[in-house]
């Protein structure tokens, strides 16, 4: 599967703000207009509209931390589109880029402890637990073998 992740720009932040989920994963992300209220007035977030075949299709956000650790946040596959692959493609398609910057020591991200949908794909893309939390969720580390 081909996933593009693009900037988000004049042109397709209506169709990134439009994205929705499925009614029960709604306790597990926020509308993604306030995902990019975060990233336009947070010093930390930046945006990126996952698109197929020049369709927005899903959202992702990425920042870099303190310690140069690359994060992933906001993830957003529209109820649409899910079950096709596109988290899995947004997800290992950002964490090539970002791990890819020198100094990066690690690709992070975090969830609901419950979010069993969630804690099983990341697993599947080889995060693990680390046992730290960010507020109320779990923070999983993937990093790249030694070379």
């Amino acid at each position: 599967m081909s996933i593009d992740l693009v900037p988000v720009t004049p042109e397709n932040w209506r169709d990134c703000a439009a994205l929705t989920v499925h009614d029960e994963q709604r306790r597990f992300v926020n509308d993604v207009s306030y995902y990019l209220c975060l990233c336009h007035y947070g010093d930390t977030w930046n945006p990126l509209a996952a698109t197929r075949d020049g369709e927005v299709v899903g959202f992702v956000m990425w920042g870099i931390d303190d310690d140069r650790s690359a994060w992933i946040g906001g993830l957003v596959v529209d109820a649409r589109h899910q079950r096709q692959g596109i988290g899995h493609a947004i997800v290992r398609t950002l964490r090539e880029r970002l791990i890819a910057e020198p100094g990066t020591p690690n690709v992070a991200l975090s969830y609901a402890a419950d979010n069993t949908a969630a804690r099983h794909l990341y697993r599947t893309l080889g995060f693990h637990e680390t046992g730290e939390t960010e507020e109320t969720e779990l923070v999983a580390r993937w990093t790249p073998a030694p070379a």
